[in-house]
């Protein structure tokens, strides 16, 4: 019999993250007292105003099919969130409202890559950009960066012989080191782009989680980069919305209409009463943001401290976002100390070299999570580590 599954898929690799997520799980079903620091799932409950424009909508029957593009309140809210926080303008036609920011970066590969096309990609980079390239038909091509400071310099961006390269993805706050780009790195990213003649899809799902005085700017805002940026964001992390699965897409009008077709002919849309309650994320008080932001901030103080103290550990202070990107000397494979970890420990993190090379010898912790998880997996995780390298100075 024929083997009925397709080519394109059999070099596509299970997500690393939802993988130690899910075993986490499974051992937390048998009984397991598993702390799982391995996912990007804010510990918090949606804001309780979010939840209630959502409850609602359901009450007043507004669960039939959307408009595909979104609702028009949510746009509305969007495009008055980019203008007023990132410069950015948009026509209603030149955004889409997806289930999740997932959707959005996959949607926006299939929109604009093709086969033989490549893809580059900032090393660490996100473990759902290389699948959602190959399942696009294009070739990931990674751009190591530096460690541990992972800075962008014209010089690494024109290190790799990529001569059919067509995309660059660009993320920050960056998954996994919580890197904030400079403006420096920023205009080195802008100016490789217009040389090159690339289009880059900034996914900007961390905006709003900075810490230390950094800022976030939008790429599509330096010269030149408007038409040639498509800017993915959502509302998972800022407002503790992961389930509720909701993102958008801003690009010029060309691009958005063949990314619109894919978005049409897959999920059609995202959840109605999903969406109004995105719009009143945008549109109510922020202040709940800024609690956790401020939560956020300290168990970021606790996990580098804590980390640090560690034997052959070293982990710099993350920027943005909420996860930590340690080195660990005695991981250079870091998916078998991963497993170790879990099955030794019952704490789950994510192998390093799911980010690509040069995250190999690191394991990215999420410290979206409270303080008294953080401190139990750090006790556990040092015993691991001083059984492992007892000779090692603290």
């Amino acid at each position: 019999m024929r083997d009925f599954t397709a080519a394109r898929l059999r070099d596509v690799q299970e997500s690393a993250t939802i993988a130690v997520s899910d075993k986490a799980k499974a051992l937390k079903a048998q009984g397991k007292d598993v702390l799982d620091l391995s996912g990007g799932d804010p510990h918090f409950k949606t804001p309780e105003h979010i939840r209630r424009e959502a409850f609602e909508a359901m009450e007043r029957g507004d669960t039939r099919y959307p408009p595909s593009r979104g609702v028009p309140r949510l746009l509305e809210a969007i495009q008055r969130k980019l203008a007023q926080e990132n410069g950015l303008e948009y026509a209603r036609d030149e955004l889409v409202v997806t289930p999740g920011g997932k959707l959005g970066i996959y949607a926006s590969l299939m929109a604009t890559v093709e086969p033989g096309d490549q893809v580059l990609l900032l090393s660490p980079a996100w473990v759902s950009y290389e699948p959602g390239i190959r399942l696009a038909g294009g070739s990931p091509v990674y751009v190591p960066l530096e460690p541990e400071e992972y800075r962008i310099t014209p010089e690494a961006l024109r290190s790799v012989d990529a001569p059919r390269a067509k995309v660059l993805i660009f993320n920050s706050p960056n998954n996994p080191t919580g890197r904030v780009a400079t403006r420096e790195e920023l205009e080195a990213v802008s100016e490789f782009a217009r040389e090159r003649d690339l289009l880059v899809i900034s996914d900007e799902l961390y905006e709003k989680l900075l810490y230390d005085g950094h800022e976030h700017t939008s790429l599509a805002t330096l010269p030149g980069m408007w038409e040639r940026t498509i800017t993915v964001n959502g509302f998972s992390k800022a407002y503790a919305m992961t389930g509720w699965r909701l993102g958008y897409v801003a690009a010029p009008r060309e691009i958005i209409a063949q990314l619109f077709k894919v978005h049409q002919q897959s999920v059609t849309a995202a959840a109605t009463f999903t969406q109004l309650a995105g719009a009143r994320a945008l549109e109510g008080p922020q202040d709940e943001v800024d609690d956790m932001l401020r939560e956020y901030d300290s168990n970021r103080r606790l996990v580098v401290q804590a980390l640090n103290d560690m034997p052959g550990v070293y982990c710099p202070s993350p920027e943005g976002a909420f996860y930590a990107f340690p080195r660990i000397e005695s991981a250079s494979d870091s998916v078998r100390f991963a497993q170790e970890l879990l099955e030794d420990a019952l704490v789950a993190v994510t192998p390093g070299v799911a980010f690509g090379p040069t995250g190999e010898g690191h394991v990215r912790i999420s410290f979206a999570t409270s303080a008294d998880v953080l401190e139990r997996a750090f006790e556990r995780m040092a015993k691991v580590l001083n059984d492992r390298v007892p000779s090692l100075p603290r």
